[in-house]
């Protein structure tokens, strides 16, 4: 059969029968198949097929012109299983003249297919969500068109669209109505917790219901008005913005806004008969595919700002702004795909869940939803395009797994833990203000790590002795430039008030690594968390850290002050930091201001040389805290934003236990108080062995005191370390089975 080609009226024309077909009256299979059918007519093929997704990784063949029909809803194959499967597989274009000879091809007897050669399969997606395969097939051997190929992914682009509105519902299980299914997502714990609740979407999805235009000029117009917008909007950003880096942000941002090849091919998309939004969001789709293959951050960061952009110009266009008269649920889930520190203290403690597409454990949205102790899961994939305002939604941080439009089993039982949960608590708040005594008599000093002034009202509620980490870099991450020093001082003091005599020790700023200042220029490093970070930048960068100390010295106003440093790696870094200490104190004096009646200077221990510093290091230091997180990833070389390789590595395991049990040793020796602060102190067993080892204090969240106290006082951790040696001395990996059956034992 010769070529036909599909030119720019053929594709518009096309176009126009797929509306005509859309606006008639008809059910789910029934518009398949006359899609099937034009399609095929239009391009001059035997065959044209739509298969589409019936769960995550099985295809289904939902319509056919030209295959037997008999194999309709009967055919299936697996993701990356035949050259339809490795449309799907990989998110592109198959297109090939031979396809018995192509590369993964599989002969399926049921279809009929065997007697066609030519074969051009194009994936049908939604920004970044697959949802089937788009085929035609000839008996002529020939590679289809670039027109042809064009023509498909346009077919393809409406086919995802019409999806989205509920234009293909039928029965089965590929044809079922989307966003009404069950679906269980699983993420990563962010933080720990479970919650029920009604999804509120940080960003309201855009629905573009005209697909199609007769009037290419009128669309361009269109378009050019909605882009010339978004650059007034960009530009006024960049005219407000004053910090250097962020205007070299915004340069970035403008650049995109103003690019001539992003107009031009959405210009060739309206020319070719989309409407203006289904121009930007074509071109939107492809960003989203290159940016899950981009391996390249920087290559990453640019395509996520097209993707914005993108947002932000079909809210122009469609007048679909980010208020859509939509009103907060009572029991907010919070559902996004990524969120700043700040957006979500915005929130604050009205949401009772958050769920994000991307993020990281230690990220700045982490590290509020810890300060505010919302359960939090990240990772979990899909689920901004899957959700809806107002679906249910239950939210289990402890598994990291979402339960979006859930069955009544899965209610129930969701149900019934939460209110185990509850039960739990009551009986922590009836010892809240028992010391922590564990059965043998021992003494163990349960602290709380903050970050916020909304945490300290939990100093009392929680039972906490007061604060072992307050963390002062969430003050500069929500915040587009450099907070004053009077700013910070009277936080502090304020935070010191609200501690009515409690200890509080204040970490001076921690950034880098994953935490890096709006307003500060980040560094292309090949692995931030071993690089200019904390107690680095500090000292290379002295001003920030002389200006908040002196805030923490007028805070204190006379009264007892605490400050540790952290990532302290050498004796040489705690000296330096020590002598900044001491200039601040000097100059203080020198303008008369109030010196704190007592200052301790301590040194968080997060990298395993500082357990080997020489004796004189812990002779000066006048508290030590073992920050565990970063100690754990550094002392098994583990990655803690890794998945593949975090949780292979235990921390009852017996080669970190005896490491952290020979720094107990040291500063039992030498006298230099000691505690241990981390995700793992507050969690019960460890708790438990970290104690029996002899770390006397412990910080952890808020939450977790009640339950680590719970078990502590009813166990003797004498006995416990016995078990603890036993196991060591059996050649154990790990001494946690030990640990557990002892445990058993005791109920």
């Amino acid at each position: 059969m010769p070529d036909r080609g599909v030119g720019e009226s053929e594709s518009r024309k096309l176009l126009r029968r797929l509306r005509d077909t859309m606006a008639e009256e008809a059910a789910g299979q029934a518009r398949l198949d006359k899609i099937t059918h034009l399609t095929a007519d239009s391009m001059g093929t035997e065959v044209c097929s739509i298969y589409l997704f019936r769960d995550e990784v099985t295809l289904e063949l939902c319509a056919t012109e030209g295959l037997k029909e008999a194999a309709v809803h009967q055919t299936r194959m697996k993701l990356g299983e035949g050259l339809v499967g490795r449309v799907a597989k990989a998110g592109k274009v198959v297109n090939t003249a031979d396809a018995p000879a192509a590369r993964g091809f599989r002969y399926m007897p049921e279809t009929g297919e065997e007697i066609y050669s030519s074969f051009l399969g194009v994936p049908i997606q939604r920004l970044g969500e697959k949802l089937g395969v788009l085929v035609v097939q000839s008996r002529t051997a020939r590679e289809f068109t670039s027109d042809e190929v064009y023509a498909l992914e346009v077919v393809a682009m409406v086919l995802a669209e019409m999806a989205e509105l509920g234009a293909f519902v039928g029965e089965g299980a590929a044809l079922a109505a989307r966003h009404t299914e069950p679906r269980l997502m699983r993420g990563t714990m962010g933080q720990e917790g479970a919650a029920e609740g009604h999804v509120w979407l940080h960003e309201p999805r855009v629905v573009v219901t005209n697909l199609v235009a007769d009037d290419p000029t009128k669309e361009r117009a269109r378009l050019e008005e909605a882009v010339q917008s978004l650059q007034v909007s960009v530009d006024d950003l960049l005219a407000s913005a004053v910090d250097p880096e962020q205007r070299a942000v915004l340069e970035a941002y403008r650049m995109f806004a103003a690019s001539k090849g992003w107009m031009r091919r959405m210009e060739e998309d309206i020319d070719r008969g989309l409407s203006a939004e289904s121009a930007v969001e074509k071109q939107q789709s492809l960003a989203r595919a290159r940016l899950a293959q981009a391996p390249d951050p920087y290559l990453r960061e640019r395509l996520q700002d097209l993707d914005d952009l993108s947002n932000r110009l079909l809210r122009i266009l469609t007048g679909q702004g980010n208020e859509t008269g939509a009103e907060m649920p009572a029991d907010p889930i919070l559902v996004a795909r990524n969120i700043g520190p700040g957006e979500l203290l915005e929130y604050g403690r009205a949401l009772k869940g958050i769920v994000l597409e991307e993020g990281s454990v230690g990220s700045h949205a982490a590290i509020v939803a810890r300060a505010l102790a919302i359960p939090l899961v990240i990772h979990a994939g899909g689920v901004t395009t899957e959700a809806l305002n107002g679906d249910h939604i239950m939210v289990d941080g402890d598994q990291g797994l979402v339960h979006l439009r859930p069955d009544d089993t899965v209610v129930g039982a969701f149900r019934d833990k939460m209110a185990m949960q509850a039960k739990a608590l009551e009986r922590y708040a009836s010892i809240r203000d028992t010391p922590c005594v564990a059965a043998c008599g021992t003494r163990v000093h349960l602290n709380m790590n903050a970050g916020l002034m909304a945490d300290l009202p939990s100093l009392e509620g929680s039972g906490a002795e007061g604060v072992g980490l307050f963390r002062t870099e969430l003050q500069f991450l929500v915040r587009n430039q450099m907070p004053k020093r009077t700013e910070l001082a009277a936080l502090y003091a304020r935070v010191l008030d609200a501690a009515k005599g409690k200890r509080v020790n204040f970490r001076t700023l921690d950034i880098g690594s994953d935490k890096v200042l709006p307003y500060m220029k980040p560094n292309d490093e090949p692995n931030p968390a071993l690089g200019w970070r904390a107690i680095r930048v500090g000292l290379d960068r002295p001003g920030v850290m002389r200006m908040q100390l002196q805030a923490l010295l007028r805070a204190a106003d006379g009264r007892p002050l605490t400050v540790m440093f952290p990532f302290i790696a050498q004796f040489d870094e705690f000296r330096a930091g020590r002598a900044e200490m001491d200039k601040a104190i000097a100059r203080e004096r020198r303008l008369g201001h109030p010196i704190p009646e007592h200052i301790e200077v301590g040194a968080m221990l997060e990298t395993p040389s500082l357990a080997y510093a020489p004796r004189k290091f812990f002779e000066e230091v006048d508290f030590l805290s073992i920050g565990g997180n970063d100690l754990k990833q550094f002392f098994f070389a583990a990655d803690r934003e890794n998945e593949r390789v975090r949780r292979r590595y235990d921390t009852l395991n017996t080669s970190f236990l005896t490491f952290v049990e020979g720094i107990v040793t040291r500063c039992r020796e030498i006298g230099t108080p000691l505690s241990f602060c981390g995700e793992d102190a507050g969690r019960p067993i460890e708790a438990l062995c970290l104690a029996a080892i002899g770390v006397e204090t412990l910080s952890m969240r808020p939450a977790s005191i009640g339950p680590v106290k719970h078990l502590m006082m009813r166990v003797d951790l004498k006995a416990l370390k016995s078990v603890i040696d036993d196991a060591r001395d059996g050649g154990a990996q790990s001494v946690r089975p030990a640990v557990m059956e002892h445990l058993r034992e005791l109920d």
